[in-house]
């Protein structure tokens, strides 16, 4: 076999590698500071992603901003999000790793999403009407249309494969709704995203309520524990964590406190929940806080430690968000010619 002939067949044969990968898309919007829910729920399992998929994980600064926000504050915690993307085990050699803001065709097929979305979708879409009675102040043409956006987001890759929590599972709905209403008027124009939801660790809840998600947002730090908390810090905020008087460390209804605790103990070390709760069958509450204490301090200590490393080196940072803003674009592009085109702009 000739040498060109060998090098067109190893091309052919990684091409046909490549598109047999699936692309995955996800973000996490800037606010607040990035919490152990988040990490659990989220970006811990987009790691092993990586290796099978080709993987877009954004932060999705347009988001954050259907509430106020301080400018300053916003573009710190922003810089903060993406380097704790890669801190948390995100490799800029296999995945694109960028802000929203930084890809102008989020917002523009966002404009053209609006306009085959119906408002009574919207208006049942529980996130607005929770973020309506938290911010009553403040209830604007943005936070209605959010799940556009975030449709958006999806669309524009191409995605088929969305890694959400079951309280985002609404938007991907609606996002393949929208997609299936534009390709039943244009033809096959996008792909419809599968939602990835975790089995175990999904829904990380509060631990001061744990009938409520944990939140980045939440005013009472004991909530929560965030993913850059100092050992000590997490310990006293898991003896605080709420259970319940019935001193029996087991999974059941009615025992939110004890059951959120076997979660985060279980998705922390990989140990099921029946083993998980099998070892502190005979354990009080309080040793058994401090054993799930002690693996949320072992689980996060690298994270932490790889942060502040990388905060070190910003420049190298900067260069992981904007090269791949520049590929994120080219893709992004493809997607809004084809868009154009369909609807009947003229091409750019």
């Amino acid at each position: 076999m000739s040498e060109n002939k060998e090098a067109d067949l190893t091309a052919a044969n990684t091409e046909n590698k490549a598109a047999k990968k699936k692309r995955v898309f996800s973000g996490v919007q800037p606010t607040g500071r990035l919490v152990l829910g988040n990490y659990l729920g989220a970006v811990k399992n987009w790691v092993p992603m990586q290796d099978e998929n080709e993987c877009c994980f954004c932060v999705v600064d347009q988001h954050s901003i259907t509430v106020r926000q301080d400018p300053k504050e916003l573009r710190q915690r922003c810089l903060d999000f993406l380097t704790l993307y890669i801190a948390c085990g995100l490799d800029p050699d296999k995945s694109l790793i960028y802000f929203q803001s930084h890809v102008p065709a989020h917002a523009q097929l966002a404009w053209v999403l609006n306009c085959y979305t119906y408002m009574g979708e919207l208006s049942r879409m529980t996130q607005f009407k929770e973020k309506s009675l938290k911010h009553q102040d403040n209830i604007n043409a943005g936070l209605f249309t959010y799940p556009v956006l975030m449709a958006a987001d999806i669309l524009l890759y191409q995605t088929d494969l969305v890694p959400v929590g079951i309280d985002q599972k609404q938007h991907l709905e609606i996002a393949q709704i929208i997609a299936k209403r534009f390709n039943g008027a244009y033809g096959d124009v996008f792909r419809i995203p599968e939602a990835i939801i975790p089995k175990v660790g999904a829904k990380i809840m509060s631990l001061q309520d744990p009938t409520s998600k944990m939140s980045k947002s939440d005013v009472n730090p004991k909530a929560y524990i965030a993913v850059l908390d100092e050992p000590d810090t997490i310990i006293k905020k898991m003896k605080s964590a709420v259970t319940d008087s019935d001193g029996k460390v087991e999974y059941g209804d009615g025992k939110d406190g004890i059951n959120n605790l076997l979660t985060i103990y279980s998705v922390a070390t990989g140990e099921s929940i029946e083993s998980t709760q099998a070892r502190f069958a005979n354990l009080g509450y309080g040793d058994f806080k401090m054993q799930v204490a002690e693996a949320v301090v072992e689980l996060l200590r690298p994270v932490r430690e790889k942060y502040y490393d990388l905060k070190k080196n910003e420049d190298y940072v900067k260069s992981v968000y904007t090269k791949s803003a520049d590929v994120a674009n080219k893709i992004a592009g493809r997607t809004m010619d084809k868009v154009y085109k369909k609807i009947g702009f003229i091409a750019r």
